[in-house]
């Protein structure tokens, strides 16, 4: 079931070939995942490479939760692409004035650095599977271990040098794997809406704190389910990355859209109409005021007022959900949004999402739980919690 375009008859006049919206929520969906891939991974960097020691008990669950993500974000483009088989084309054979031929190289080189560097994080807990079980689930630590048992300080020193050089080389991988989703829609001059060149840093920033966010909610909810006390100083380190983060995407996202009225370029009139009109509630309401201009408010005042124990779980824990519904709907407001306005500037038009079809809201909800499904999973196998006994690496 494709999705429904209808007319809003008030709004001006476009010709026929402005009529189709080429991307759907799914393209919406792309960005939103790669900015958690970024985000997670900026955690996990601030506590390997900067010494953060207050997040420790997310750093490896950070890493985790960036490679569970980074595995699921093609599914959206393949579920899009009317023959998804073609999708190495631009890999092997790629146009190098494309920015979207980078993605393929982008992408494979940052899963092959989340993977080694994962193996290093693990390897202890690895080798000592590997020696205490026998039964199946032996045999794959035995494999994973690739003949490496070696624990004493010298290993353990060569694999923290490693660590640090990945996670030193993983950062900017992560922020330009990002960066160049914005990079994209910023150099495309023919919609009004996306030619803006603050929109990879407005994408970027968005990514930190919709990743820091997601930590959040994961680290609260799995010291719920396991039953252990959460360590509120943690808690609070992620939330003063969040209030620094997002404090700095707001001035970038006003920044973008007082540029883009402010230049008066063809078309702007209808524009003007566009963000008082069909915009005001998803972009004004739903991303600004409840999702980010709230949730800094609630930040600033739990700060201010030094709140501790459980009223400072609970209100980052909801600022961070908050964080997350925000950054999704930037993602929608720019990829559908710039959609609406007609490529002349001239009329705007309406998309209503179908709820089942290949890129309806279903197969949006189950891609977005999928890779927290994986990650579930993925936790039995490498238990990334800094207070279980037998990870002995950090």
């Amino acid at each position: 079931m494709e999705p429904v375009i209808h007319f809003a008859p008030y709004t001006g006049w476009v010709y026929p070939n402005e009529t189709v919206f080429e991307w759907s929520v799914l393209i919406a969906l792309y960005p939103y995942l790669t900015g958690l891939v970024a985000g997670a991974f900026t955690v996990s960097s601030l506590y390997q490479v900067f010494g953060f020691e207050r997040l420790k008990p997310v750093a490896h669950l950070a890493l985790l939760t960036s490679l569970c993500f980074m595995v699921f974000v093609p599914l959206p483009l393949l579920l899009h692409l009317g023959h998804p088989e073609r999708a190495f084309n631009s890999t092997l054979t790629p146009h190098w004035t494309s920015a979207m031929a980078m993605f393929g190289y982008f992408a494979s080189f940052y899963v092959a650095l989340l993977i080694v560097e994962a193996w290093f994080a693990y390897r202890p807990f690895i080798v000592q599977q590997a020696q205490q079980r026998t039964d199946l689930l032996g045999r794959f630590y035995r494999l994973l271990t690739l003949g490496s048992n070696d624990l004493s300080e010298h290993a353990m020193g060569y694999d923290r040098k490693w660590i640090f050089a990945l996670a030193v080389t993983g950062i900017p991988a992560a922020h330009g794997l990002h960066g160049y989703v914005g990079f994209m829609y910023g150099s495309l001059k023919s919609r009004e809406w996306w030619a803006s060149d603050l929109m990879p840093v407005i994408f970027l920033f968005s990514a930190i704190i919709s990743g820091v966010a997601l930590l959040v909610v994961l680290y609260v909810a799995s010291c719920k389910l396991r039953k252990i006390p959460i360590d509120a100083a943690c808690v609070k380190g992620l939330a003063y990355t969040i209030w620094a983060f997002i404090m700095i995407a707001i001035v970038m996202e006003a920044l973008a859209f007082a540029n883009l009225v402010y230049k008066g370029r063809e078309g702007i009139e209808m524009i003007l109409e566009y963000v008082t009109g069909p915009l005001l509630i998803p972009y004004f309401l739903l991303q600004f005021a409840i999702g980010m201009i709230a949730p800094l408010l609630w930040l600033s005042y739990m700060i201010w007022r030094g709140t501790t124990g459980k009223a400072l779980i609970a209100g980052v824990t909801v600022c961070a959900c908050l964080v997350l519904f925000s950054v999704f709907m930037m993602r929608w407001n720019v990829v559908i949004g710039g959609q609406e306005i007609s490529k002349t500037g001239k009329g705007l038009l309406s998309y209503h999402m179908p709820f089942f079809g290949k890129e309806g809201a279903l197969v949006t909800i189950i891609l977005t739980l999928a890779p927290i499904a994986m990650l579930f999973g993925l936790t039995r196998l490498f238990p990334p919690w800094a207070d279980d006994a037998t990870h002995a690496h950090s």
